[in-house]
C-alpha cells in the first residue's frame, strides 16, 4: 500500500510565489477597460510563472500530488470583464506538459461562491460557469484534472438541499459531470449524506477526515471506507487530511499536522490494501508535509520514498 502525500497551492519555502495574486472586479472598474485589462494580463502572466516555478520545485522535492490555484485566470467568469482565455493557451500548455510529463496528480477546489445547489438562480449559473472555467483551464493543459466541489447549501433543509444538487447536476455537460469529485463537509452534509449522493450519481467521494471528526453520525470510518473507495471504480482514490487549531476552534485548520493522530489514522486505513493519495490542508503547506515525513521516519518503521508512505 502507497500513500502519496501532497500539499495545497502554496509553498512556504518559494514565499513569492503565490500563483494566485489578485485584483478584485472594483479595481478593475476604476481602472477602466484599457488600463484594467493591461494590468489583469500582467498578474495572469505573472501567475503563470509562479505557478511553473512551484511545480519545478515540487518535482525536484519528489512532490507529485499537488492542489493547483482557482485563481490562475482572474475575473474570467466575470459578466462585465472580457476575456480570451485563448490568448493563454501556450502557457496552459506548457503547464501541462510538466504536469504529463512528470505524472503528476494536480487537482483544484473551487472557492466557496461555487454552490450548485444553492436556492438562488444567478448563484447557480455562476456556479456553473465556475465550473465551466475550470474545465477549460484543463482542457487547455490538455490534461485529465478533477475539480473537487461540497454538496453546498442547506437552505429550505437537507433532503431538499440534496435533491436540489442531484437535480442540477444531472443538467451540467457530461465533460464537467466527469471532471466532479466530491467531498463531505464540516457542517452540515456529512459522510453518510455525501456518500449516498456519491453511489447515487456516480461521483468519486473525496473523504476529508477532519469534516468528518467535525460532523458525522457516530459511526467509525473503517464502516464505510470500503464503500468510499468503491467509489472511486479504478482510479486511485484520494483523502484529505488536517488537524484542528485547538479544542475551542476545532473546525480551523492547524499550522501543521498532528503526527501523532496521523499515524492512528493511517493504521486505520491499512486494511483497505489500496493505494491512496492524502492532501495534506495545513496552513504551513509543504513545511508541514515535510516535517510530518520527518517525524514519521523518526517514529515508524514505514518505508518512506521521498513524499511517499509504503506499508
Amino acid at each position: 500500500m502507497k500513500i502519496r502525500l501532497g500539499y495545497v497551492v502554496l509553498s512556504k519555502t518559494l514565499e513569492n510565489n503565490t500563483s494566485s495574486s489578485l485584483m478584485t472586479y472594483a479595481h478593475y472598474s476604476k481602472l477602466g477597460k484599457v488600463r484594467g485589462n493591461e494590468k489583469l494580463n500582467k498578474i495572469i502572466l505573472s501567475n503563470f510563472e509562479d505557478l511553473e516555478s512551484i511545480l519545478k520545485y515540487n518535482i525536484k522535492n519528489d512532490i507529485s500530488f499537488y492542489r493547483m490555484t482557482s485563481r490562475l485566470i482572474l475575473l474570467f467568469t466575470h459578466n462585465d470583464v472580457e476575456l480570451d482565455i485563448n490568448l493563454y493557451k501556450d502557457y496552459f500548455k506548457k503547464i501541462g506538459n510538466i504536469i504529463n510529463k512528470n505524472k503528476m496528480r494536480v487537482d483544484t477546489h473551487p472557492d466557496q461562491f461555487c454552490v450548485l445547489n444553492s436556492v438562488k438562480e444567478e448563484v447557480v449559473l455562476s456556479s456553473i460557469n465556475i465550473l465551466n472555467y475550470h474545465k477549460i483551464m484543463f482542457n487547455l493543459m490538455n490534461y485529465d484534472g478533477k475539480m473537487i466541489i461540497h454538496v453546498g447549501s442547506s437552505a429550505l433543509g437537507k433532503r431538499k438541499s440534496i435533491k436540489r444538487f442531484k437535480d442540477n447536476f444531472k443538467k451540467l455537460n457530461k465533460d464537467i459531470q466527469k471532471m466532479i469529485l466530491l467531498e463531505n463537509d464540516d457542517k452540515i452534509f456529512n459522510v453518510t449524506n455525501t456518500l449516498n449522493i456519491c453511489e447515487e450519481l456516480n461521483i468519486p467521494f473525496v473523504f476529508d477526515y477532519h469534516h468528518h471528526f467535525c460532523n458525522n453520525n457516530g459511526q467509525k470510518i473503517e464502516f464505510f471506507l470500503p464503500r468510499i473507495i468503491n467509489t472511486w471504480g479504478n482510479n486511485k482514490p484520494k483523502m484529505h487530511y488536517s488537524s484542528p487549531k485547538s479544542k475551542k476552534e476545532k473546525r480551523s485548520h492547524n499550522d501543521y499536522i498532528d503526527p501523532e493522530k496521523f499515524i492512528e489514522f493511517i493504521e486505520r486505513i491499512k486494511f483497505l490494501n489500496v493505494d491512496v493519495d492524502i492532501m495534506i490542508e495545513a496552513k504551513m503547506k509543504d513545511e508541514a508535509l515535510f516535517r510530518l515525513i520527518r517525524y514519521l521516519k523518526y517514529k515508524t518503521d514505514y518505508i518512506i520514498d521521498g513524499t511517499t508512505i509504503i506499508l
